[in-house]
């Protein structure tokens, strides 16, 4: 019964995927992240439904948009995407091992890619970046929600996989719970509806029990520092720091042994997860050296693990993974790929950081500037996250990167389609008062109902209560 109505929602879909591909790169989206398929046990698991979805979605755009919307939007992200990909390329071509595994690996690298820059051209307006984010905050939030609520009702109980596809491992599982928590955070306050603001707060609390019941140190250690972030740009600093203090003095009390003997072993060297870990990052770098241009190829780190091992390895003994996103695209696909990859995280910080500032002066974008804050927050998640796990190719994280790029051109668009709007505070109060905002096209409350404002006449007015942060 599950797998008929799941296939019966994607099929049902798939017409209007054809007509409409921001359609079509939301049902994308929401198989990829909520991950239906997994959750029925007959003929719609093993069914490719994506595939599906993402053919008549990039077919519907050849067919209906070709010549009035672009597949995507250059700009400084969406190059560098493109760039980092083709040394991706070079280094796998140039690769000893090249099998059935690294091929299946590749090509789906080279497809996160395409969807990657499909969406830049979908999502350039405020209403489909918020429909985009809502379906990915919903579909990830859905087992944030429904694993945080179990493992309260029974009082514990460890986490061991994943839903499936990327999400399969419960560290790459918990590291897209913690990029999700600052989703419902800030789409609760953007959205301005009481209901919705309780609604994203218990998300986001049973989120974080989903994540420490994963027993990912990694994402425990994202977690903390994306609260930290979200605490600091909150514009109450102190009050926030205090609820943080507050939680951490509360953990000892309500989190079941296992979590907290798991997150106490943190800086244990000597336990075997972390060793392993110290062990594969001397590895990486003895890789390095050896390759720094072009790297081991694409998915070779194992394979190539035992040649520049700093331990002996047996032949029967386990060889690792990177176990850290930085050490995998620099040893995997050398130090140009790596420097791109430094780049792409860089520049999100720093176009999110122009969104901001040009929005905060303009109460008609503060969707905008939340936004910018939001995708900050989940940057920070998954750069410290990145550090401890093996995600160098996360489809989220080319995902996010493609929505920062999408975010950048959109603001950019409202604001020349409103290039007059100015704040004009009250003189007399640097801290209060009312801000008017010129929108040229609305109609000034002093106005007849029949005319608008003009370029330099007050539409909008807004109550100023105090200055933004």
């Amino acid at each position: 019964m599950r797998d008929l109505i799941v296939f019966l929602c994607v099929m049902g879909l798939m017409p209007y995927a054809f007509q409409r591909p921001y359609i079509g790169m939301l049902l994308f989206s929401w198989l990829a992240y909520m991950r239906p398929q997994d959750m029925c046990w007959g003929f719609a698991r093993s069914m490719r439904l994506s595939f599906f979805v993402s053919i008549a979605m990039l077919g519907g755009w050849w067919a209906n948009e070709f010549g009035r919307r672009r597949f995507t939007l250059w700009e400084p992200r969406t190059v560098m995407m493109c760039v980092l990909m083709t040394f991706v390329a070079i280094s796998y071509f140039q690769a000893q091992v090249q099998d059935a595994y690294t091929n299946r690996y590749f090509f789906e690298y080279i497809k996160i890619v395409i969807i990657a820059l499909f969406t830049v051209g979908q999502c350039d307006n405020r209403q489909r970046l918020r429909g985009m984010f809502w379906v990915i905050a919903i579909s990830l939030g859905f087992f944030g929600v429904k694993n945080g609520f179990i493992g309260i009702l029974r009082g514990g109980g460890q986490i061991l996989r994943g839903p499936g596809g990327m999400l399969e491992d419960n560290n790459d599982f918990a590291l897209a719970i913690v990029m999700n928590i600052p989703l419902l955070w800030y789409l609760g306050i953007s959205e301005g509806k009481r209901w919705v603001l309780n609604a994203t707060r218990i998300g986001v609390a049973l989120s974080v029990v989903t994540v420490l019941l994963t027993h990912s140190r990694g994402a425990f250690l994202a977690l903390s520092f994306s609260a930290m972030w979200i605490a600091w740009r909150s514009g109450k600093l102190f009050r926030a720091v205090m609820f943080l203090l507050f939680l951490a003095a509360l953990f000892p009390f309500v989190a079941p042994q296992d979590i907290i003997d798991r997150l106490a072993s943190i800086g244990d060297t000597k336990e075997s997860s972390a060793n392993a870990r110290l062990i594969a990052w001397a590895t990486a770098w003895e890789m390095i050296k050896d390759n720094p241009i072009w790297g081991v190829g694409m998915r070779n780190f194992q394979p190539r693990f035992p040649e520049y091992s700093v331990i002996p390895i047996g032949q029967h003994q386990q060889t690792f993974v990177a176990h850290n996103s930085y050490f995998q695209i620099w040893a995997e696909s050398g130090s140009l790929a790596f420097i791109i990859y430094l780049s792409l995280l860089a520049s999100v910080f720093l176009s999110l950081r122009r969104v901001y500032r040009t929005s905060r002066v303009r109460p008609d974008l503060s969707w905008a500037m939340n936004y910018s804050r939001m995708m900050e927050a989940t940057t920070v998640g998954f750069s410290v996250g990145a550090f401890f796990l093996n995600r160098g190719h996360f489809d989220l994280f080319y995902h996010w990167l493609a929505l920062v790029a999408a975010l950048s051109i959109a603001q950019a668009r409202a604001m020349r389609a409103a290039p007059e709007a100015a704040m004009l505070p009250d003189k007399k109060r640097k801290r209060g008062g009312k801000v008017v905002v010129a929108v040229p096209g609305l109609r000034s409350p002093g106005q007849p109902s029949g005319e608008v404002a003009g370029a330099g006449q007050a539409a909008v007015v807004w109550q100023k209560r105090k200055r933004w942060r």
